[in-house]
């Protein structure tokens, strides 16, 4: 049977990536769990083989268990019975071998029964599962929740809650509403304090909820009576076991058809405030969102690994007249383009990944003791980064993962609209990434300002100085020109001083900087790693620089007068 781990060299490389020796060393605290845990690693090599050795686990479960339940698992659905959720039968195999395996709770630290793992080999574990069943994924990556009331909750709400996911218990984020999707501002779930009860009282509906029947929630409500904005709203969790919530229906939806994605009815449901009143939906729900929009990215590259599989597959094994269509230029292209995006879309996630785990780590040690002034330097430096690349890893990869899945049942011809291929259900599972947890457009709103203040800008000149082998320094001369145009670009729609057309152009403009900052991503690892990268590299870069190009001369010929035509 396949190993979805050890069957994708890409991965152990990423996961050796020389910034794992700062990001474990803070993790670990200097190792100092090894006298009070026996299975705590002694040093930092220790600590790789760690991961190396329970992704090979991860890889082996899926593609055992999760991968042979896939398809059923899509036919068979989530049922909702008396406000109940009964996952799919292969769901609940799936599970089982999770728990089985230890493979929950992994970021959290030992004391509560977690691994203590950084959030970078713990995202390539969401990659794994995602590339076999995207829907499993949501209802298992979801612990990542976890993370959140970890940071803003108390210590008494730790020991309760932190160990029941560390054991295999289920987690949601409760945050849209009927009529508050995007605009989380609108949420109008009440929440009342009840001096009868000791505690708060959720009423209301809340809507298009993953993973809904969860055994904890994260609720965003709101806490201050008669406000209407932001600064009303508060973070709750609620424990199941309680009860006060039903499931009023699950959606019947286009693909990830294991995941339930519920409606919930509220009603009088006891819960407790996580962290301070009013600081839901400023603090942290965007905490949560950053957190899960890695969780997609990560669901978005495993999908994209899965189509560019079945695609592969197939163009090898399909004959048309008289040899392997894989031999025609229009599939070997496709393919090849696939593989490009595939490969730097993966280098963007797990950069930011590394830049998630490091700003993580100093703000977890920050509880402990104060930062020195180079840690708080370090801290700032990378929360930053990690706030400037998280739009671009879920934006670029979601983006990505629909486009290869599209090109999949493309290289199958009729076969990929069969049902019996698999290409179909990767395509309908795609499709939902580019749309929840925030869209591409709202992702282009997260990354714009990082364009318009040279963030991303000086990133890539930061880039420009790290040396690269021979063969990529063509590559790299070529990539300069592409930065220069980026930069024209985006100096010439600063210049003109004109928000709506700052707002229409923005997503190009991101485009062009994530198209960049993924070149420069493949040139580092081709440089380290010819025989992984470098064909992607040179694929990649031929089909960036293209569309950087396309950016650039729409840019500089639009006239802004223009804008109207574009205008009911």
């Amino acid at each position: 049977m396949a190993n979805y781990y050890t069957d994708i060299p890409e991965l152990k490389y990423h996961l050796n990536n020389p910034m794992m020796k700062r990001i474990c060393e803070l993790k670990e605290r200097n190792y100092r769990d090894k006298d009070e845990f026996d299975y705590a690693p002694l040093d930092f090599e220790d600590a790789v083989d760690s991961y190396d050795k329970v992704l090979e686990i991860t890889g082996e479960i899926t593609g055992e268990i999760i991968a042979a339940n896939a398809e059923g698992v899509d036919e068979e659905g989530p049922h909702c019975a008396n406000g109940r959720v009964e996952y799919a039968s292969g769901t609940k195999q799936n599970l089982d071998a999770m728990v089985k395996a230890g493979l929950n709770g992994m970021t959290m630290p030992r004391k509560f029964g977690g691994l203590n793992f950084p959030i970078t080999p713990y995202t390539m574990c969401a990659e794994i599962v995602a590339a076999a069943d995207a829907g499993f994924g949501n209802i298992w990556s979801l612990q990542d929740c976890i993370e959140t009331l970890y940071e803003f909750g108390n210590a008494d709400q730790h020991s309760r809650f932190i160990p029941r996911v560390c054991q295999g218990e289920t987690m949601s984020m409760d945050l849209t509403e009927p009529d508050a999707g995007s605009d989380l501002q609108s949420v109008m779930l009440k929440a009342t304090y009840s001096e009868k009860d000791g505690c708060w009282l959720l009423n209301g509906v809340k809507r298009f909820i993953t993973n809904g029947d969860a055994d904890i929630h994260l609720v965003l409500a709101r806490s201050e009576e008669g406000t209407r904005d932001g600064r009303g709203l508060s973070m709750f969790i609620y424990d199941k076991r309680q009860g006060g919530v039903n499931v009023r229906r699950i959606e019947n939806k286009l693909g990830i058809h294991g995941s339930p994605t519920c409606e919930l009815v509220y009603k009088n449901a006891k819960a407790e405030l996580c962290g301070d009143r009013k600081l839901g939906l400023i603090k942290y729900v965007m905490a949560l969102m950053n957190g899960a929009r890695l969780g997609i990215a990560a669901q978005s590259v495993g999908l994209s690994q899965a189509a560019y599989n079945e695609g592969l597959a197939y163009a090898k094994d399909r004959k048309q007249f008289g040899k392997a269509i894989i031999e025609f230029p229009a599939v070997y292209n496709m393919l090849a383009i696939m593989k490009g995006k595939l490969d730097a879309g993966r280098a963007l996630l797990y950069q930011t990944a590394r830049y998630v785990d490091i700003y993580k780590a100093l703000d977890d040690i920050a509880r402990e003791r104060k930062l020195t002034p180079e840690e708080r330097q370090e801290q700032k430096k990378y929360a930053k980064l990690a706030d400037s690349f998280t739009p671009l890893a879920k934006g670029m990869n979601s983006e990505y993962a629909n486009q290869n899945a599209y090109d999949c049942i493309q290289i199958h011809g009729g076969s990929g609209f069969m049902m019996e291929y698999a290409c179909q259900r990767i395509y309908r599972d795609a499709r939902i990434t580019s749309i929840y947890e925030g869209t591409t457009q709202l992702q282009t709103v997260a990354a714009i300002r990082y364009v318009t203040n040279g963030s991303y800008i000086a990133t890539i000149r930061e880039f420009e100085a790290i040396p690269c082998s021979p063969e990529m320094e063509p590559l790299m001369s070529r990539l300069k020109k592409m930065a220069d145009k980026f930069e024209a670009s985006t100096n010439a729609v600063k210049e003109a001083q004109d928000q709506e057309l700052l707002d229409f152009t923005a997503r190009k403009l991101m485009e062009m900087a994530a198209d960049i900052i993924m070149c420069h991503l493949l040139i580092q690892d081709a440089s380290k790693a010819s025989e992984l990268f470098s064909k992607s590299a040179h694929v990649y870069l031929n089909y960036a620089e293209a569309e950087v190009e396309k950016h650039a001369n729409f840019i500089e010929n639009f006239d802004k007068e223009d804008l109207a035509f574009y205008k009911k």
